[in-house]
């Protein structure tokens, strides 16, 4: 894992006048990636972190609500014993509150997902269970992977109090997922290891597999 200081240093070594000609050539790549993240968000990943403050994760959940919603609100706060707290206001049933761990958040070539565990309460209404899931996991995802559109809920598995959200087409289809960079998929090389709820945020344990240079130019673009 790099840490920030061997990034930069990394960075600094690049031959940047070469790097600067190539950057013409790529430039509806680089759209892509700032639109995706801000420099700092690039450099955390890299470094093999990224926190997400719960502000920011429930701005993208209350964008995902509109008046045709079954639900009202939804607000998540992390906890630093490493649970995540639901608080939702739904027109079916009144106020739900949930609390439990994310036993995984995991994205690579092959997979994403995320598993949650809800302790202590039995699910009955399943179908809402999706609509909050599916929200929650690209709401919690949105900073590292971009916005993505949801039209429909997503892939949803609950089995006893675990729930398990399949958002990898999804994610295929964004524009992170159509963008290649020297025959490198971004969306690919991107991984999430697990997420980790602290008091006000959740940390998500990360890397970009891309060469160095690559990554010198996308940074690049930024500047």
């Amino acid at each position: 894992m790099l840490d920030m200081p061997a990034v930069i240093q990394e960075v600094q070594q690049v031959d940047w006048g070469a790097l600067q000609e190539q950057a013409a050539d790529y430039r509806p790549v680089l759209d892509v990636v700032k639109k995706t993240w801000s420099k700092e968000s690039l450099l955390d990943i890299m470094r093999g972190h990224i926190a997400v403050p719960d502000a920011t994760i429930n701005e993208a959940i209350a964008a995902r609500i509109d008046e045709n919603s079954q639900v009202k609100s939804l607000k998540l706060t992390s906890r630093e014993n490493g649970r995540l707290d639901i608080l939702a206001d739904t027109k079916k049933i009144g106020r739900v509150e949930l609390s439990g761990t994310i036993d995984d958040f995991v994205h690579n070539a092959d997979k994403s997902y995320m598993t949650y565990t809800i302790k202590e309460r039995a699910l009955k209404d399943h179908g809402l269970m999706s609509w909050f899931f599916s929200r929650i996991s690209l709401s919690m995802a949105e900073k590292l992977v971009g916005h993505m559109e949801l039209s429909e809920d997503l892939p949803t598995e609950i089995h006893g109090n675990h729930v398990t959200v399949d958002f990898h087409d999804l994610l295929r289809a964004s524009d992170l997922g159509q963008t290649s960079f020297r025959g490198y998929n971004l969306l690919d090389m991107l991984h999430i290891e697990n997420a980790v709820p602290h008091d006000g945020y959740v940390e998500f344990k990360t890397s970009l597999d891309l060469p160095d240079g690559l990554k010198a130019l996308l940074l690049q673009s930024f500047l």
